[in-house]
């Protein structure tokens, strides 16, 4: 064990068939976690819980596909959430997505071809949860077969946003009239496409400019977009985008990278301005939709990623990326690269879809924004000196505690689920 680490404990919510979670975890008004466990299962849906930090307790609020009146279906399942939660007016908003792909040429796709006795994926959902009564509502099923990979919330308006795969189809919701819109396609033909051709990987993280209502996204070509509710059309951004040389060379038609897209983003209010992150090179940047310009903040991967000059091993990048706005900082769930005998252990050189190419340590990086000042706290371990793997989530608890999920070892099997690291800047 090194000198310096944070310990990360694990909880077993109680699903043997738990798979990787990407963005599903969420700390609500109520100081409750609350997170979704994927499903690869043709027989379960993802599982939907709720961690009580007061009584340290985990309590099952259901299956997806159940609550999206699907089990009499028999069609592939709702697998998994994509997206964070969204609190408004004491409800909390997500969406589904398929968890169930057929593997083709090393890439994960939309089944053509369903099991026997088993109809193709119905469409993603999006759903409301009630905080007080605990009632989930089923608001719409997404037209096309397709899930929700990416979805953000206007919360003072009322309008969801999210681009569908594996083609890539913007939609748009409004809460409080129940219309629907699909704007179509954003990027060729998204992860549906053939690589070299029209594939392109999809933005997984949208962002609303609270005082103006657009909402914006990026392409694998480095282009970002915006969308206006009321005219319902989407414009690019003529005078800035993200192919930047920083961020690396890429080929938007090849799978195995999120290629130019940001890899996360949020809006941070008190400078009006965006802050994201670019997955593989690990650069932080700062974009600012009035004057369209982004700057470069800082590189805010790990001590020895910063070393080494190595990308992330996860091809994608990392979507454990927060503000908290309480101090101000954003936390950042990261790799680091793994020395054996003074060696670098390095993983495979490509893959096909978003997976690890290597083992490679987590760590926890803050960045705080006011002073500019990075921190790398250290690899996070679990008791027994292993290491928390395939880690795409954050959500930042109001006790003084950040949870992820991550996998873990249970039973003698590898599965993901709730972990929960304490918070080195708070007492």
């Amino acid at each position: 064990m090194p000198a310096k680490y944070l310990e990360a404990r694990k909880y077993f919510s109680g699903f043997k068939l738990a798979h990787d979670t990407y963005n599903a975890i969420s700390c609500a008004s109520d100081g409750n976690i609350y997170y979704i466990l994927s499903s690869e299962s043709i027989e379960s849906g993802g599982q939907f819980y709720v961690y009580k930090p007061r009584e340290n307790k985990i309590e099952f609020i259901g299956d997806l596909t159940e609550l999206c009146r699907e089990k009499y279906l028999k069609a592939i399942p709702q697998g998994k959430s994509h997206v964070e939660f969204y609190e408004k007016n004491g409800k909390l908003y997500f969406s589904t997505h398929v968890g169930f792909y057929e593997l083709i040429d090393g890439m994960d796709r939309l089944p053509e071809n369903p099991p026997a006795g088993y109809e193709k994926y119905p469409g993603g959902h999006i759903l409301s949860y009630d905080l007080i009564t605990r009632e989930v509502e089923d608001l719409l099923l997404v037209p096309g077969g397709e899930g929700i990979v990416s979805m953000t919330m206007d919360k003072e308006r009322g309008h969801i946003y999210g681009i569908t795969w594996p083609t890539g189809r913007f939609i748009h919701f409004d809460l409080q009239t129940k219309a629907f819109h699909d704007i179509g396609l954003v990027s060729g033909l998204g992860e549906a496409g053939t690589p070299g051709k029209d594939f392109r990987t999809l933005c997984r993280s949208l962002f609303v400019d609270p005082r103006s209502g657009k909402v914006y996204f990026s392409t694998a070509e480095g282009d970002i977009y915006w969308y206006d509710a009321q005219q319902k059309t989407l414009t690019a951004e003529e005078e800035v985008n993200l192919r930047l040389d920083y961020f690396g060379l890429y080929d938007p038609t090849q799978p195995g990278s999120m290629a130019y897209n940001w890899r996360k983003i949020f809006w941070h209010e008190p400078e009006g301005v965006a802050y994201g992150i670019h997955g593989n090179s690990g650069y932080l940047f700062r974009f600012d939709p009035l004057k369209k310009n982004i700057e470069i903040v800082e590189r805010i991967v790990s001590e020895p990623s910063r070393k080494s000059g190595m990308f992330d091993q996860f091809s994608y990048g990392y979507l454990g990326f927060e503000l908290c706005k309480e101090n101000d900082t954003i936390y950042y769930l990261t790799g680091g690269p793994i020395y054996k005998n003074g060696k670098l252990v390095r993983g495979v050189e490509k893959i096909a879809k978003g997976a690890a190419k290597g083992l490679e340590n987590l760590h926890l990086v803050t960045f705080h924004i006011a002073s500019k000042h990075y921190l790398d706290h250290g690899p996070v371990l679990y008791s027994d000196g292993s290491i928390p793997t395939y880690v795409n989530s954050i959500a930042i608890g109001k006790d003084g505690y950040i949870y992820t999920l991550a996998r873990l070892e249970h039973e003698g099997k590898i599965i993901q689920d709730l972990v929960k690291i304490k918070n080195p800047l708070q007492g």
